[in-house]
């Protein structure tokens, strides 16, 4: 696997995050010891500007860069490198004084007032050209500094406006998308229930909180809308700066699952994925393990966007976040450990929110790297010190990536289609966690998977999870059957296929569009279980281990496929409830109801076994690997709280620069990074 670095400047991982420097300009005293206890972090890279607009225009066409430029001139200086944000996150006050129609209008049709941030208007003319304007005058200024890694886009992109150039635009793009043809929306929406048909594009209105909301179809396309008109805007501000000067890679921050946005469609005009990544660590509702693979889950789904490249952890706390429920602090030795974590999924960056902390307003307690103490003796400033250490020993993982013969599709239309239905039962539907759980399970078997679209290339996988695959997209069912039919192996599960793209249900039997044939299984009917309801699954291979059916099981009819498990009680006992279909060269596996992840591991070992994926289940320590020319790299993380010893383990650990000879002893919190010649 070829070797792709980001940043060659910097001869290894990134290492830095958001500085706000504008916030101190009358401390001259502060912003020379921050570059001093930066040198003395490892940092080798800062990201300026994210909402520092009324700092750049504090009047309207009145401009004051001298300010950054002295700021990254000083950071260069002393070898650290500058992302720099366009500041369209947040506006300053005059803009709203003088062009309301920049800021928001509710699902009420209310316009908002001036403030907090991401309150604009993504279809705002007006607004629109005072960004580009601001955008511009950056690139002009800056883009040839020497110091300049990246441009960093807005911020945190998110939320919707229904403003009367919103509602126009929603209505442009709707008769664009169904050819200008109001009965081929009508039939796409099934509008003749309840009446509900449109003469027109011009009657059609997005789904207020107080109008129409029953129509399925509207509703996913107002959110599939959201994302393409934010995804013009941004296309907006990329195109202002790579006309100053093209070579300059652009990402922005994503966020986690965020449900508003598609960003498998969003990634599509980035150089570079990054993400902000804000565990819940040391919450009282879960256990760490499971903390740390959402976390890791979330990596793979970022990692994804860009196959073959490495992405970017943008922002992470060092010590603690301010807007969760309960804001508790980093316990001793999780900072390394999520910092490594990112890296081994695939990151070739570790950067915080923020530098240091602000005096006032409503992130005056979020975390940072320096506190308010203004010392570099603090518990988190040491760890973060600790951590820039460590990342100079693994340097050479730069560049690296993760390789996986094995992927599970995630997508946003089935998101939302599943939570839009109105069925099963609201309160377990559970898209997200299911998804997770699945993924979670193979990184238990050391099997670190991709995280794709139904739109993805599927060709290089020997294997593909597809968990509650609802929503079939145009041309899905086809290229599963390819894909099957060549020899690949699917893996899926209740609820599949049961709609098309505009939520119109298949007809034919479930999952529809043929796929049945690929399965063959026939879906009847799907029970819905109460938390009460008991049912378990009894294999045909003899397992005696009682398997637990909760929330969700579908009646099957079986047509040509071979039963792996069938129900152990309620009317539809001794039906299939697992099976598995060989069509053509591959197989095509059917889990007709929900258990916990863990009692599917059998079945899945069984699978990777057959694809010839190797597994590595290692109780307790999370394990992945980066790839390189003629190198791999073994990241081995301890969130455990006790010792851990593993075997078959061979080569040069970096932290430490210790051969191992097939043993490695991990300490509780330890993380290990072993390099290997490819072929030892």
């Amino acid at each position: 696997m070829k070797r792709n670095t980001l940043f060659p400047k910097l001869n290894g991982i990134m290492h830095g995050g958001d500085y706000n420097p504008e916030q101190w300009l009358d401390r001259p005293d502060i912003l020379e010891k921050d570059i001093e206890m930066m040198k003395k972090a490892g940092i080798n890279e800062a990201t300026l500007g994210v909402f520092a607009w009324s700092m750049y225009e504090p009047e309207e066409g009145k401009f004051d860069f001298s300010w950054l430029r002295k700021i990254m001139d000083r950071l260069y200086e002393n070898g650290i490198y500058t992302i720099l944000a366009t500041p369209s996150g947040a506006r300053p006050a005059w803009l709203d004084e003088k062009y309301s129609e920049a800021m928001r209008v509710d699902a009420y049709g209310v316009r908002n007032h001036h403030g907090v941030r991401h309150n604009h208007c993504m279809s705002s003319t007006k607004y629109r050209e005072k960004v580009e304007i601001i955008d511009r005058k950056l690139a002009e200024e800056f883009a040839n500094h020497p110091g300049l890694l990246m441009w960093h886009i807005s911020n945190e992109f998110g939320g919707e406006c229904y403003c009367d150039q919103c509602v126009c635009r929603f209505r442009k793009y709707l008769a664009n998308k169904f050819e200008h043809d109001i009965e081929k929306l009508n039939k796409a929406w099934w509008t003749t229930f309840w009446s509900h048909r449109f003469n027109s594009f011009d009657q059609i209105e997005p789904p207020y909180e107080n109008g129409e909301n029953s129509v399925m179809g509207l509703n996913l396309e107002w959110k599939r809308f959201t994302t393409w008109n934010m995804t013009d805007f941004m296309k907006h501000e990329i195109h202002t700066l790579k006309a100053v000067r093209p070579d300059i890679p652009v990402t922005t921050n994503f966020m986690t699952l965020y449900y508003g946005l598609d960003y498998h469609e969003m990634c599509k005009e980035l150089d570079v994925i990054s993400w902000d990544s804000y565990p819940v660590f040391h919450n009282d509702y879960e256990a760490p393990e499971y903390t740390y693979l959402y976390n890791a889950f979330n990596h793979a789904l970022m990692r994804s966007m860009k196959p073959g490249q490495p992405f970017m952890l943008m922002e992470s706390a060092p010590g603690l976040v301010n807007w969760q429920p309960f804001n508790k602090v980093r316990r001793p030795g999780n900072h390394k450990l999520a910092c490594f974590q990112a890296l081994a999924c695939g990151s070739d960056t570790v950067q915080y929110f923020q530098w240091r902390k602000g005096r006032g307003s409503s992130e005056q307690y979020h975390g940072a790297v320096v506190d308010h103490l203004g010392t570099d003796d603090t518990r988190i400033f040491r760890e973060v010190a600790e951590v820039g250490e460590l990342l100079k020993k693994v340097s050479d993982v730069a560049g690296s990536v993760v390789d996986t013969p094995v992927a599970l599709v995630y997508d946003w239309d089935t998101r939302w289609a599943i939570d839009d239905m109105r069925g099963m039962a609201q309160s377990t539907k559970n898209y997200d966690k299911t998804c997770v759980d699945i993924w979670s399970e193979l990184l238990k078997l050391g099997v670190d998977a991709d995280i794709i679209s139904q739109q993805h290339d599927w060709s290089k996988y020997k294997v593909i999870f597809a968990p509650m695959m609802y929503l079939l997209q145009d041309g899905t069912a086809e290229k599963l059957k390819e894909y099957v039919a060549n020899g690949g192996i699917v893996f899926a599960t209740y609820l599949t296929g049961y709609v098309d793209k505009d939520q119109l249900c298949n007809l034919g039997g479930f999952p529809g569009q043929g796929l049945n044939e690929v399965f063959g299984i026939i879906s009847e009917e799907l029970d819905t279980l109460y938390p009460t309801d008991q049912n378990g699954l009894i294999w045909k291979n003899g397992a005696r281990i009682r398997t637990e059916v909760k929330d969700y099981a579908e009646i099957l009819r079986v047509k040509d496929a071979t039963v792996l498990a069938t129900y152990e009680s309620d009317f539809y006992a001794g039906g299939a409830a697992v099976t598995c279909k060989q069509y053509g060269k591959g197989y095509a596996y059917y889990f007709a109801c929900r258990v916990e992840a863990s009692d599917m591991r059998a079945l899945f070992t069984q699978i990777l076994s057959e694809a010839g994926v190797k597994t590595k289940e290692l109780a307790g320590v999370e394990y992945h690997v980066r790839v390189a020319e003629d190198k791999t790299y073994e990241f081995y993380l301890n969130y455990t709280t006790e010792e851990q010893y593993l075997t078959n383990v061979n080569g040069t650990e970096l932290l430490s620069g210790q051969g191992l000879d097939g043993e490695l002893v991990m300490a509780p919190g330890a993380v290990a990074v072993v390099e290997k010649q490819i072929g030892e």
